[in-house]
């Protein structure tokens, strides 16, 4: 399980470190290497272990990757709420809008990608709603992707706790789109049933088929190395229509990373796909 660089001296840890980078790219900074025994915690009651080198030899004689994938699964940071960073969200929406008016009738095609438990492109699907692309042909095609299986079942579920649920969601919208269950809140399939939620990995499977006009890869490409931040804007370069938009979180960039993507002249702090160059025809010589 190979690591760019050790994040301590534990051996155990720097071990659980590179299992995870190699599964999904990830990587755990030095300075939050406290996170894998936070993390982990629950995964060692279940199996009855005390410590972390405990689980790394079980996880060295495993002959399946149930294991593994248990520990990838509770690593992976899951950070969201609903219309996080509101601005951008009705700025995608301003722009889903424009392009649906150019479209000629085609439907708009939006990727959320690291979607985590689906708060992200629920607010999205919610929000285009309440600006008449709801239904028919003019609901767009969402597809929400996550690394995560146990991510993605609750975001399928659509069950949140009164915490998340508070957690950016106004009550008229949380009223509107959500029944109270057994103390939890539980999205309507009507808001449900607008979304595709499919299990992804960022670094290592092809992008769902089709192009997309605008692609959501928010807070995900800080957690990846720089040259594995340069493999993802390859693959979402190729999943974006020409001019389709790209958005990213507040502190990432394709800036000196990516010549497929150059930031919006329209949408500030977006970034449009850079329409490949025409191949130049070839002259014979002599």
């Amino acid at each position: 399980m190979p690591r760019s660089a050790p994040i301590g001296n534990s051996g155990a840890m720097n071990m659980i470190a590179a299992l995870l980078e190699q599964r999904t790219g990830q990587q755990i900074a030095a300075n939050r290497a406290w996170r894998i025994e936070t993390a982990l915690k629950p995964v060692l009651r279940e199996r009855g272990l005390a410590t972390l080198d405990e689980l790394v030899a079980q996880l060295m004689a495993a002959r399946t990757g149930e294991l593994g994938d248990q520990v990838v699964d509770a690593l992976l940071n899951q950070e969201t709420s609903f219309f996080r960073d509101a601005a951008v969200l009705d700025m995608i929406a301003d722009a889903a809008q424009a392009m649906q008016a150019e479209a000629g009738g085609r439907r708009i095609r939006i990727w959320s990608s690291g979607c985590s438990n689906g708060q992200e492109p629920l607010s999205l699907a919610m929000l285009l709603n309440e600006r008449g692309m709801g239904e028919g042909v003019n609901a767009p095609d969402i597809i929400a992707t996550d690394v995560s299986p146990s991510a993605l079942a609750r975001a399928r579920a659509g069950r949140y706790s009164q915490f998340e649920i508070q957690r950016g969601l106004a009550v008229r919208r949380m009223m509107t789109w959500f029944d109270s269950v057994g103390g939890d809140w539980v999205a309507r399939p009507e808001l449900v049933r607008k979304l595709q939620f499919r299990q992804h990995n960022l670094t290592a499977d092809a992008p769902p088929s089709g192009k997309f006009d605008i692609i959501l890869c928010r807070n995900v490409l800080l957690y990846f190395s720089l040259p594995v931040r340069s493999k993802v804007f390859e693959i979402l370069a190729s999943a974006v229509r020409p001019g389709g938009l790209l958005v990213l979180g507040a502190g990432e960039t394709v800036i000196g990373l990516t010549d497929k993507f150059k930031p919006s002249e329209q949408y500030r702090g977006f970034y449009s796909a850079v329409a490949a160059e025409a191949e130049m025809p070839r002259t014979a010589l002599g």
